[in-house]
């Protein structure tokens, strides 16, 4: 047991004695190296050669992405790797030192900045600290949160696609002094962190060399291409289905009655509830020519609902046509009440499909066989007497004023008296019920022209649904 324990102790104490070996090593290193070394110039032998900087960009995070402004705001990791020629040691002088890390600042860093960037904040990545190693290499690793301009194309929102880039490359150093090669064909997504707003499908690079007009050196850059593909339930659940469900309510006011007086109210309702998603729409957009596709949807839905609204109003006022209205014409009749009413399934009361007459023409034919003729004398006595202003059932006969209730006429005949009188009656009665069956007849083609225009819009919304909804691009 005792001896276990020595000998436990004796490796700690080896460990230590290692540890403070290297350190002194790693100390007396990085003297050495930092005796003569100047962070200020291009770490090359020979000025005339480029040096090679491996850019690596791995994408942590989408943080956001800004459809007004378009801007999309990104969590990156940059590595930078390059080689350094004065910053070399042989290994076997430093007990085998390999590798150390010391603060960016002491050596030399390429300025290699993101180009499309837009933000008001100008500095860079994060000084962290570089590996060194003995043969020169020196790799930095250091976080950024980038803001970029990123062109938004909105015309199929929310079932769009964006690609925005990210364009890295040396601000002063031309192609000739420092030359910038991709690690990896493609941006690094393995730590990438899923947004809850968008999928990122990729994120390939490419490297491309531009000569500006400000210089004739060339300078390569290096730009990765951030494929993101909307993730559209949210919209679908919160903005399209609330509009698809208001715009079936315009069809379904032509099957309210007209009687009810909210008609009218409904359409105006539904328009303004409509309004309400397109300003919602509208504000988070970014004005430009392109029309987003769910913005085309209620633009054609409320177009709809205001034409559903306007044809309201015109059957309304066929459907309160009143005794001084003129008759429904033939063409009316023929082609509204006897074959679109059977269509449409639009019967009043007491009506079924095997009916071939309406209840108020059947007593019209009782009527009319009740009394199968009248009087032309006693018609002409009727319309002189309201033209001279004297009741119908007053009348001059030989000379004399009679009244049904006293006889001042004691040769007229009291029979003959309540005949005309229950004629005028009669007369009257029918005048009454002729009104009636007109008010009626352009009741029942405003009520078949609601059913109409009811599925028309039915058919309407549901194809508009169809078509808009086709147009959206595969994911």
């Amino acid at each position: 047991m005792e001896a276990s324990w020595l000998h436990a102790l004796t490796i700690t104490v080896l460990v230590a004695a290692a540890d403070s070996a290297q350190g002194w090593y790693a100390q007396k290193l990085l003297n050495d190296l930092m005796e003569n070394y100047s962070s200020a110039l291009r770490p090359v032998e020979d000025t005339d050669k480029a040096l090679n900087v491996t850019l690596q960009i791995t994408l942590s995070q989408i943080k956001d992405m800004d459809e007004r402004n378009q801007v999309l705001i990104a969590y990156l990791w940059i590595r930078q790797t390059w080689h350094d020629a004065y910053l070399k040691w042989d290994k076997e002088e430093y007990d085998g030192l390999e590798v150390i890390r010391i603060p960016s600042s002491l050596v030399w860093r390429p300025d290699i900045v993101l180009y499309n960037k837009a933000d008001d904040d100008f500095s860079g990545p994060v000084d962290t600290n570089v590996v060194l190693r003995y043969n020169g290499e020196i790799t930095w690793d250091a976080p950024a949160i980038t803001k970029s301009s990123c062109v938004v194309d909105v015309a199929y929102f929310p079932f769009d696609s964006q690609q925005c880039n990210l364009t890295f490359g040396s601000w002063t150093y031309n192609g000739n002094q420092v030359d910038i090669t991709m690690a990896m064909d493609s941006g690094d997504l393995s730590d990438f962190v899923e947004n809850v707003e968008w999928e990122c499908h990729g994120m390939p690079a490419t490297k491309s060399v531009i000569m500006y007009g400000c210089c004739s050196d060339p300078y390569p850059d290096i730009t990765y291409t951030v494929l993101l593909q909307r993730r559209s339930s949210f919209y679908i659940f919160n903005l399209l289905l609330p509009c698809f469900l208001i715009s079936f309510l315009a069809p379904l006011g032509f099957y309210l009655p007209a009687d009810s007086g909210e008609k009218v109210s409904l359409g105006v309702t539904v328009l303004l509830a409509l309004t309400v998603f397109q300003l919602m729409v509208a504000e988070s957009m970014p004005p430009s020519e392109s029309v987003p596709l769910i913005g085309k949807y209620y633009i054609a839905t409320m177009t709809m609902i205001t034409a559903s609204t306007a044809l309201t109003i015109f059957i309304m006022n066929i459907h309160f046509c009143g005794a001084e209205a003129k008759p429904v014409p033939h063409w009316a009749k023929v082609l509204i009440i006897d074959y679109m009413s059977k269509i449409f399934f639009v019967y009043e009361v007491g009506e079924n499909c095997a009916s071939g007459q309406s209840q108020d023409d059947h007593h019209g034919h009782k009527h009319n066989q009740l009394h199968p003729h009248q009087d032309t004398g006693h018609a002409r006595s009727h319309v002189q007497s309201e033209h001279n202003g004297v009741p119908s059932y007053l009348s001059h006969s030989n000379g004399c004023l009679k009244d049904p209730s006293k006889s001042y006429c004691p040769d007229e005949d009291k029979q003959d008296v309540l005949v005309r009188n229950v004629e005028y009656i009669a007369s009257c009665f029918r005048e009454q019920r002729a009104n009636c069956a007109k008010g009626a007849e352009w009741k029942k083609v405003a009520k078949v022209m609601d059913r109409i225009f009811m599925w028309i819009f039915f058919v309407m919304v549901f194809l508009m649904s169809i078509l808009i909804m086709g147009r959206a691009p595969s994911p």
